[in-house]
C-alpha cells in the first residue's frame, strides 16, 4: 500500500498522461511523415520519462495506468504543422510540472518531475523550435498528407 496522498497520486497520474499523451503524438507524427527529425529522438525519450514515472509507480506499490492516447492523438497536415505543435505541447508540458511540483515535497517525485520538465524545456522545447523555425524559413521540412486516414 501506498502512503501517498491522493494530491501526489494525482499528480502522478497527470504527468504519466502527459508523457503518454507525449509519446504517442510523436509516434502517430513518425507513422504520418517517417523518422523525421526530431520527432523520432523525442519520441524514445519520452519513454525514458514515462519509466522514470513507472518506477515511482512500482516504489509507492501504485497500479500502473495503462497508455490510453494511441489512436486518439491528433493528426497533422504536415510536419511543419506537427513540429509548431511539438513547441506548443513542451511549453504546456513545462507549465504542469510547475504546477505539479506544489503537489509534493517528496524528494524522489521532486527530482523525476524536475528531470522531466529540464528535459522538455531544455532539450526538447529548442529542438521543435528548429524544426517549426526550418519550416517557416523556407526550408524544406517535406510534407505527406493524410491520404484519406481520419483524425485520430
Amino acid at each position: 500500500m501506498t502512503d501517498l496522498t491522493k494530491n501526489e497520486i494525482h499528480a502522478l497520474g497527470e504527468a504519466l498522461d502527459d508523457e503518454y499523451g507525449a509519446w504517442a503524438t510523436y509516434d502517430q507524427v513518425i507513422a504520418d511523415f517517417g523518422a523525421a527529425p526530431p520527432f523520432s529522438n523525442i519520441r524514445d525519450a519520452e519513454a525514458r520519462h514515462i519509466e522514470a514515472l513507472h518506477s515511482l509507480y512500482m516504489l509507492y506499490g501504485l497500479p500502473i495506468p495503462a497508455n490510453l492516447w494511441p489512436g486518439k492523438t491528433p493528426r497533422y497536415a504536415s510536419l511543419q504543422e506537427a513540429c509548431e505543435a511539438g513547441v506548443a505541447a513542451e511549453v504546456a508540458n513545462g507549465e504542469l510540472y510547475d504546477r505539479l511540483f506544489a503537489a509534493t515535497e517528496r524528494p524522489d517525485i521532486l527530482a523525476v518531475f524536475r528531470n522531466l520538465q529540464n528535459a522538455s524545456q531544455k532539450r526538447h522545447l529548442p529542438a521543435f523550435e528548429r524544426c517549426a523555425q526550418r519550416g517557416s524559413g523556407g526550408g524544406s521540412v517535406g510534407q505527406r498528407h493524410r491520404g484519406g486516414r481520419g483524425q485520430g
